[in-house]
Parts: structure tokens; C-alpha cells; sequence
């Protein structure tokens, strides 16, 4: 993010904010707050050229994509599917200094809960919940947990794990395992695992299968582990690594939360840049997110304190990440440290060799055979196929570090010398700075990418639609391109332009608005009329859990309760931009009529003979277009629009901006013979047109 824990410390990070959010300061015209150019009122006729194929340009293939972090409890508590919070007793929050805790968890009958550190599960996870049972207990004792806000409960079967120790146990236990409703006590589901003989050296791992055929009507239930109190009365019991995952996305085991990974599935993204973002970096370099701690057994994942002020278990780690990228047949794009973290500490130049092996290693891990050291290893892992590595980028929003330059050299020139087929992304061009702190621009080698961030107004993006335009030659960039890696609309117009990062800000968007699709739609047809310089973009951040979170607005909106993800105004138009895109551009001739508040873009799929004409009103009124086309037979249409601009999706009403097919407002006489096509734009509107050609 642009400027969140790179200007303040962790301990002074935003409170979160509650779910019941309403939206404020409603967004004028978008047209008159822009100033791109003078509002064009004329009717606008356009005429898309087939015919001339040397006039085309290849589509740029990465163009739309998803950007991931941890962020709003998006990772653990959103798409990494563990529904136990706090499996392993290290906490939530991140505490100063750090403090083991029980939150989550509370007891069940008479039994007594407490943190133990004398019965490590592993050197990774130091710190057990230990299970006391009075000698005078009766009935059923035990524990239960929460969960991530609740517990979605509906017809799946469930996987649960953990491990027991039980030092002076001297005859065997049944457990059960069971889901239950918090406030009617409603059993939904339970399974028994009879008759363990608990170890009293050594913990054993218990797995079993919770098989669920009913819907439980919220998401308020919780899960616990129980026994009967004449099998342990007078006992102690320790236990660590409680888990339990519902039926996962491709059943990937240890995967993703399903409708959240079908949700990004169904954007046909490009690729997954992971993981961060700030999360790459950790608020210290000591707590900087480290591969090697995030791969292998759970039990050896220690996990770190997140940069956005909670705990995360790395779970979803290395592996996990490339394997989601396998899964939805994705790229990835894998950010290496760089030697900067959060606290503005830096590696110098000398201490950079370690940051340069990390990533090698790291790399290695990814693509290395077998007969590597770090191919091998993951192998052992359960993957010994390599993965391919089309790109790196080289830290995490480097301006806001002097630094950069020489560890970007650094970085750069080490990796492409033992992988020189793999594209390199600098985080900086021209906002770097010199050792002074000065303004100043790097020199970015052909070949390479920038990615650029913007967290703007409606205006911003509109007035940058052609930004683009004669990009490299205009800053002598040949042969750079460029990553729209983060962007979004951050808050409404206002008369000075200036982003206000901090809360409360009343002009803060909380959920993306009609006009926030509408402006970052315009500006993702600048990056789409430029496919030599716009190689990839991503919408960020992408993930919230309403119950918590540090960052508005965002694309997917969820709790716990699967029935209330929201997807956002936003998350539609990267939906219809990705699924609607061509092989190569088309050149498109205005014979009548210019830019704003209409903008457009085409292109066409040669396998199929379809050509894409992607076009947004920008304006309240609709707007006469007459479009030329030779050899059209059919055409087709979507549309994205509300009356209000302001319009947005909540959970009181997910649909209020929606794709919809065009030809509900479309009227079939106005279909013109001879390649011509008579059309009114509806106002403030998102439009796409597939004509099939003969």
C-alpha cells in the first residue's frame, strides 16, 4: 500500500472498523470533476478496422490478474480455509511483546484452560492449551473454539486434526469432535474417535471426519473437542495444532476457502503476485515474511507477526501459493525480499549477498530439479514437479527508501545472471531518491517492468486515460514495460485532488462504488490501448473480512457465513474486462466525436472471429454512437450500470450494480444493415459488444 506502515509503526496502526458501514459523501458527475478535456456533447461515430491486419497489435496476454496479501484477515480468516482461529495459541493480535493467548478458545463442563510452554509441540510452535480436569468432574468437559467470527455450517464433510499429550493418562479416551449452533446449542454435526491411547512422551496426531448434512441458518456456531469426565477426571491433558478445513477449492488438501477462490476463478485472472506487498517486507527485517519458515508440516511453520497487526500461522505459504496458482492455471509472479523493511532499516550493500541467496534459494525451491538441495526438499513436500517462474519482483514499494537503487542493482544483476529467461520488476522508476532523499528517476535495463501503484479519485483515472500513450518514448523507457500492480479509487473527488490515507476521512470510499468501476474501467482501457508499454494490472487490495480489517475499499467483501460475500462494483469490472478481451487490439477511427465523457477500446479473438468493443459513459446522460463494422453477423452485448453513480453492493443488497445482458435495454430495430450499428450509451455505464464476424 501506498502509505500505511511505511509512515507509521505497527503499534500505531488504524483501529478496525466495524461491518456497519455507511457510505458518505456522495461522488458528483464524474465528467465535471475531471478536467482529461472538454466534455464532448456531439454525436460520436466510430469505425473499428478488421480488414487491416498489419494495423493490429498483440493484446497484452498478462493484462488482468490478482494481487494477494494478508490483509484484512483476507489469509488466515478468509481464503486459506483453517476455520480454527488461533490453532496453535500464538495469538491474534500481534502484542508488545509478544504473549502467547487463549483467544478463541473457552472451556466446556468443568474443565480448566491454560497456556503451557513446558510441552512444546515443536520448536516451531512453543506453546500447548492445557486441559485440566478436576478430580470431582462429571458429564462432559472439554474446550471449543469460534472460529474466524463463526463457523459456516452447510452439507460438506470436514477435516479435523490435532495433537494430544497426555503425560500421566493410564487408560484410553474417546473424544468428540462437534459442531454446534452458539446460541441454541444444536448439534449440526459431531464424529467420535474411540478408545485413544494417549502417549505420554511424545504427542500423537489424531485426524478424523466430521460428515455435515444440514445448513445451519448463520454463521454463528462453534466447534469443540469433548470428553467424558469419568474416562479423565483428575487429569491433564495438553493439546496443540487444532485444525479443521471444509471441503477446499480443486480439494487442494491444506487449500483454499472455496467460494472466495471460485469468486477470484471466476475473473479468469492471468496471474497471483504473492505475498505482498507490505507482507513481504515485515515491520522488522527480523519479522520480514521468510520462505523457508513458510513451507514443510504445519507443525514446523512458526508463522510471524503480520504488518497489518495480527498474527499469521504462514499456512498459506510458498507452496500453497504456487500450488493456488496451479489450481486456477495462473501465473505466478513471486515478489523476493529485498533488503527493506517496514521500520525504514536497510541492508547495505554489503549485508545485500544475503538478501541475493535468500532469493536464489528461494527460487531453486520453485523450479529446481530433484537433484537440487532445495528441489529435493520440495519434493519431499508432496510436489516434485518444478514450477515455472516467469517473474520476479525485487521488493515492495521501494520509494519510500533511498536505498533502492543500489540494492535493485544488486538484486537484479545476481538473479539474471542464474535466471536470465525470468522478467524482473523494480519497484521504483520515477519516484526513487538519492542518498540525500532527493526526487531523482532509475534507469530501468529493456526488458524489465515498473509497477506502479495509484490509490486515487474518480478523476485521477479519468484525467490518466491516456497516460500511456508514447509512455516509453515519452520518458525514454524503450523497451520497459509497465505493472498497474495496485490500484483503486480511495475516495471521492474533492477540489484539491489530494488523497487523504487516514482515518476517519469522510470522503473515504468504504465499499467500491459505481464510480469507482466506472474511472478505474476508463483507466484500464488506457493500459488495454497500449499493449506494447501496459504489460499486466491488478485491482488491490483485493480481500476484506467485514469483521475486521485495516484497509476500505476492496474488491470481495466476506464473513464467515459464505451466503454473505459481497462482490463488489469493482470486482465486476475486472470481471467483464478479463473475460472480454482479445488476441490482438483493433484500430478504431473516430470520424465524429472524441474522448470523455465516452472511452473506448477494441480488439479481437481470431479463433473464435469475435471482436470485443469494450466503451464506458462516463456522463449521467446517454450518448449517440453510430459504430461501423464491416462483416458483422450477430452482435451482443453486457452492460454494468445504475441511475445513482453511488451505487454500491452490501450485504443488504449484492446486486444493485451487476452485469447485465445489454439487450435488456437494447431494442432489436435498432440494428442497422451494411456493418453500422445505431446505438444510445447509456449514462454512466459500463458496455461491452461482441460482434461475431462472418
Amino acid at each position: 500500500m501506498w502509505w500505511f506502515l511505511h509512515a507509521i509503526t505497527l503499534a500505531c496502526l488504524s483501529p478496525s472498523v466495524s461491518a456497519g458501514r455507511k457510505q458518505r459523501s456522495p461522488q458528483t458527475l464524474v465528467t465535471r470533476e475531471t478536467n482529461a478535456s472538454t466534455v464532448d456533447s456531439s454525436p460520436l461515430e466510430l469505425r473499428i478496422d478488421v480488414g487491416n491486419v498489419d494495423a493490429r497489435n498483440e493484446t497484452a496476454p498478462y493484462l488482468y490478474g490478482l494481487m494477494f496479501e494478508d490483509i484484512n484477515f483476507s489469509g488466515d480468516g478468509g481464503i486459506y480455509a483453517e476455520l480454527i482461529m488461533n490453532r496453535a495459541f500464538k495469538g491474534v493480535k500481534i502484542s508488545k511483546p509478544f504473549a502467547p493467548s487463549l483467544s478463541g478458545w473457552s472451556s466446556i463442563g468443568s474443565a480448566k484452560l491454560s497456556l503451557d510452554s513446558l510441552h512444546a509441540l515443536s520448536e516451531a510452535l512453543p506453546y500447548a492449551i492445557k486441559v485440566d480436569i478436576p478430580n470431582n468432574a462429571t458429564g462432559t468437559v472439554g474446550f471449543k473454539n469460534s472460529g474466524w467470527w463463526g463457523f459456516d455450517i452447510r452439507p460438506q464433510t470436514y477435516s479435523a486434526s490435532f495433537y494430544v499429550l497426555g503425560p500421566k493418562l493410564n487408560k484410553t479416551v474417546d473424544f468428540t469432535l462437534s459442531l454446534e449452533s452458539k446460541l441454541t446449542g444444536e448439534t449440526w454435526a459431531s464424529s467420535k474417535i474411540p478408545a485413544v491411547d494417549i502417549p505420554n512422551i511424545d504427542y500423537a496426531q489424531l485426524n478424523a471426519t466430521i460428515v455435515n448434512t444440514k445448513t445451519a441458518p448463520n454463521s454463528n456456531n462453534t466447534f469443540s473437542i469433548t470428553m467424558d469426565a469419568s474416562q479423565v477426571a483428575g487429569q491433564t491433558l495438553y493439546f496443540n495444532l487444532i485444525s479443521l478445513f471444509p471441503e477446499t477449492f480443486k480439494g487442494r488438501k491444506n487449500g483454499l476457502r472455496k467460494d472466495l477462490a471460485e469468486a477470484f476463478y471466476d475473473l479468469k485472472p492471468k496471474f497471483l503476485r504473492f505475498p505482498g506487498g507490505n507482507n513481504l517486507e515485515g515491520g522488522s527485517i527480523d519479522t520480514r515474511w521468510k520462505w523457508w519458515k513458510t513451507i514443510g508440516p504445519l507443525r514446523d511453520r512458526p508463522g510471524r507477526p503480520g504488518d497489518w497487526g495480527y498474527q499469521n500461522t504462514d499456512g498459506l505459504g510458498l507452496l500453497e501459493y504456487l500450488e493456488w496458482c496451479e489450481d486456477m492455471s495462473i501465473t505466478p509472479i513471486l515478489a523476493v525480499y529485498a533488503g527493506y523493511s517496514l521500520d525504514g532499516t536497510s541492508y547495505s550493500a554489503s549485508e545485500m549477498s544475503s538478501a541475493v541467496q535468500e532469493a536464489l534459494d528461494e527460487l531453486e525451491y520453485c523450479m529446481g530439479a530433484t537433484s537440487t538441495k532445495y528441489g529435493a526438499l520440495r519434493a519431499s513436500h508432496g510436489h516434485p514437479e518444478p514450477f515455472d517462474i516467469k517473474f520476479i519482483e525485487i521488493g515492495n514499494e521501494d520509494w519510500f527508501s533511498t536505498t533502492y537503487p543500489y540494492r535493485w542493482d544488486i538484486m537484479y544483476k545476481a538473479l539474471k545472471a542464474a535466471y536470465p529467461k525470468i522478467t524482473y520488476i523494480s519497484t521504483v522508476y520515477d519516484e526513487a531518491k538519492d542518498e540525500n532523499g532527493m526526487a531523482t528517476k532509475m534507469e530501468l535495463p529493456p526488458g524489465t517492468i515498473w509497477d506502479t501503484h495509484h490509490y486515487q479519485e474518480p478523476k485521477w483515472f479519468i484525467n490518466n486515460f491516456n497516460y500511456y500513450d508514447n509512455w516509453q518514448a515519452r520518458t525514454n523507457n524503450t523497451g520497459v514495460g509497465v505493472f498497474l500492480g495496485e490500484y483503486s479509487v480511495l475516495q471521492v473527488d474533492t477540489p484539491s485532488g489530494i488523497v487523504d490515507f487516514g482515518k476517519p476521512n469522510p470522503n473515504r470510499v468504504l465499499f467500491p462504488r459505481l464510480v469507482s468501476a466506472i474511472s478505474e474501467g476508463v483507466y484500464a482501457l488506457g493500459g488495454e490501448r497500449n499493449p506494447s508499454v501496459v504489460k499486466m494490472s491488478s485491482y488491490a487490495p483485493s480481500l476484506q473480512n467485514m469483521n475486521e480489517f485495516q484497509w476500505d475499499p476492496d474488491m470481495i467483501h466476506f464473513t464467515a457465513n459464505h451466503d454473505e460475500t459481497v462482490l463488489s462494483a469493482s470486482y465486476w469490472q475486472q470481471y467483464m474486462f478479463g473475460r472480454y478481451r482479445g488476441s490482438h487490439t483493433l484500430p478504431v477511427t473516430n470520424e465524429n466525436g472524441s474522448f470523455n465523457p465516452l472511452f473506448w477500446a477494441a480488439s479481437i479473438e481470431d479463433s473464435t472471429k469475435t471482436v470485443y468493443f469494450k466503451i464506458i459513459n462516463a456522463a449521467a446522460a446517454s450518448k449517440p454512437i453510430t459504430i461501423s463494422l464491416a462483416e458483422y453477423v450477430q452482435v451482443n452485448g453486457t452492460i454494468l450500470t445504475n441511475t445513482d453513480v453511488n451505487a454500491f453492493n452490501t450485504l443488504q443488497d449484492k446486486t444493485a450494480v451487476q452485469p447485465q445482458p445489454l439487450e435488456k435495454t437494447w431494442n432489436a430495430k435498432e440494428y442497422q444493415s451494411e456493418g453500422r450499428l445505431e446505438w444510445e450509451v447509456k449514462g454512466y455505464s459500463i458496455n461491452i459488444l461482441e460482434f461475431k464476424l462472418k
